[in-house]
Parts: structure tokens; sequence; C-alpha cells
């Protein structure tokens, strides 16, 4: 999945942009937070989980 694609649904699930780390960046909601990686594309089956996990 593209990271672009992968952002925006996680934004659609309410999480906002917190900060950047050193090879992922931060996005939260409320007290949930979720590591996204710096990559061009984000393996098929990780992207699945974490929206599946956070709900989006």
């Amino acid at each position: 999945m593209k990271r672009r694609e992968f952002i925006k649904r996680l934004e659609a699930a309410g999480f906002r942009f917190k900060r950047h780390g050193a090879s992922h960046d931060i996005y939260e909601r409320g007290n949930e937070q979720e590591q996204v990686p710096r990559h061009g594309d984000i393996n098929e089956n990780l992207a699945k989980a974490i929206l599946k996990r956070r709900g989006a």
C-alpha cells in the first residue's frame, strides 16, 4: 500500500500527526499512538493489520 494512501485512511479514522521519530512518523488519537514507517510503500499485511487494529 502506498504510504500516502495509508496515512489518509489513518487520518480518516481520527489520527493526527504528532511528530517525526527516528525512522517512523508518530500519529495519535486521544491516548492511542501508531507508528508509521517512512517508506514509499508499506507492506500490505502490516498496513491491513494496523488499520484493522485501529478500526480504520
